[in-house]
């Protein structure tokens, strides 16, 4: 009672503190099978393979927005992207919000925390306000606006290690591993925080690891390719996804491009490692609890495309690995297929400090799937995008076994659009089903559900209320086009 009522008083923890350490690393448009962990023989990711090995690898966990900014808000606050208020086009996450976040509710609870790399958003005081980087809630910073640079030096916080590792990957690697070192040195429990730029665009891979690709083949996805998509909405192709399976070289060179695609990652691998080194080391491994996951996915040409953003299964599936070394059934390798999601990271941060979720929260702690990866977690999760052209705006309910999209745009010659894949048998997405589904009008049902609860709980600024009735599936597409007009 007495350790309970410290932590509710917001003082520090002595020295002895059981809670656990916590490293949690995100990459950038990573896609599940750019790792050995996740099947693919054709690259090298020993140090990430090493944490699935170790840990729980996740099969079915979804960023319930597939673009950075918006996922990351909603990474930090376990809250989905209507409730964030947060996305590019949109504005920056509000104080209040931040205020709940994992970062400064560990911090309170008597945590060392530090953030490296790209957080991704700004933090403002109100909707219209000017967002500023969160630089004092954390002990250390490593972090930078925007998209942040490959090059070291080019990012104000990290020049420090400009000489040593003149490409951020690495650096973000000496960055964790000097701040291990200041945790222990500090006798205090920590939780690091590592964005990864990587493997986002530009392709700028690190020269020392040129060789470990070169004149490699990859294989290709089964569902590579234009005739792998041609059931996919009219919708989805308005967005710069489309084009960019042509004019980022997925058509014409493949295998040049995914060799710098997976030569970024090999750096990631790399920083990995010499993070799980200093825990070693400064002797917290048996201690440290590990997460490493990505904002988004990537669609590396699979059905056509590249980019992200849409709510098929290589854009908004991520890999999500999770190493508790105070389990039971540690080092076993273990998989979970449970329906997870981005929102879940925060409340999973909190369990792990001893804390209890916040109520604004739409995730649910993972903890539970660590002792046991075959039971239940998710019955459905919501799937948005609100960004790029209004075409492309899809709301999608994805549920163990099955995915519903629908697509609002019925202007310019479109028409309103519904998808249902029965992931279960159909993973890659190649089976589209018919309006005589059986399984569509409990779908529907769910989707409903989903809209209903955007309407209740949406941020009443940038733009989100609009977002009710656009993915409203039975308000016809004139009065939503009308309502739009009227700016209501």
């Amino acid at each position: 009672m007495r350790f309970l009522l410290l932590l509710g008083m917001g003082l520090a923890v002595a020295w002895g503190d059981e809670r656990p350490n916590i490293v949690f690393l995100l990459t950038d448009d990573q896609t599940t099978y750019s790792l050995g962990c996740y099947g693919n023989e054709d690259v090298q990711t020993p140090h990430i393979d090493a944490l699935a090995a170790e840990g729980v690898t996740f099969d079915r966990h979804y960023d319930t927005t597939a673009i950075c900014m918006a996922s990351r808000a909603s990474i930090m606050t376990g809250m989905f992207e209507y409730k964030t208020g947060c996305n590019f086009e949109h504005g920056p996450l509000l104080r209040e919000h931040w205020e709940r976040s994992y970062p400064l509710q560990l911090r309170r609870a008597g945590y060392l925390t530090a953030m490296a790399g790209k957080i991704g958003f700004v933090v403002a005081t109100e909707p219209r306000g000017k967002g500023m980087l969160p630089e004092e809630d954390f002990d250390q910073w490593g972090a930078g606006p925007g998209q942040t640079h490959y090059q070291t030096a080019k990012n104000p916080s990290m020049k420090a290690y400009a000489e040593a590792y003149p490409h951020a990957t690495r650096a973000y690697g000496a960055f964790g591993r000097d701040f291990v070192a200041r945790a222990a040195q500090e006798k205090k429990p920590f939780c690091l925080s590592i964005s990864f730029k990587a493997p986002h665009r530009p392709v700028e891979p690190d020269p020392v690891d040129d060789a470990v690709y070169a004149n490699k083949t990859f294989t290709k996805p089964a569902n590579y390719g234009r005739d792998k998509g041609q059931h996919f909405s009219q919708q989805s192709r308005q967005g710069r996804q489309y084009e960019r399976f042509e004019s980022w070289g997925y058509a014409e060179d493949y295998d040049a491009v995914m060799a710098k695609y997976h030569q970024q990652i090999y750096a990631v691998d790399a920083a990995v490692g010499m993070i799980r080194e200093a825990v070693r080391t400064h002797g917290v491994s048996e201690n440290t609890v590990f997460i490493f996951t990505s904002d988004n996915g990537f669609l590396c040409g699979s059905h056509g495309y590249g980019s992200k953003v849409l709510p098929y299964e290589e854009a908004s599936r991520v890999p999500l690995i999770i190493v508790d070394p105070r389990q039971s059934q540690h080092g076993k390798a273990r998989r979970c297929a449970a329906l997870t999601g981005n929102v879940d990271v925060a409340p999973t941060m909190l369990a792990l400090a001893g804390l209890e979720p916040l109520a604004n929260m739409d995730g649910r702690s993972l903890l539970p799937l660590l002792d046991d990866p075959e039971r239940e977690h998710h019955g459905s999760l919501p799937l948005i995008n609100v960004w790029g052209p209004r075409a492309v705006h899809s709301l999608s309910v994805v549920t163990p076994s099955r995915k519903y999209i629908f697509w609002p745009y019925g202007g310019e010659g479109f028409t309103p659009t519904e998808e249902l894949y029965h992931l279960d048998r159909d993973p890659l997405e190649l089976e589209p089903t018919s309006q005589s589904d059986p399984a569509l009008p409990e779908m529907r049902k769910l989707y409903d559900q989903a809209v209903e609860k955007w309407k209740r709980e949406a941020v009443p600024y940038h733009r989100y209320q609009e977002g009710g009735r656009f993915f409203d599936r039975v308000l016809p597409w004139d009065e939503k086009a009308r309502s739009a007009a009227q700016g209501s």
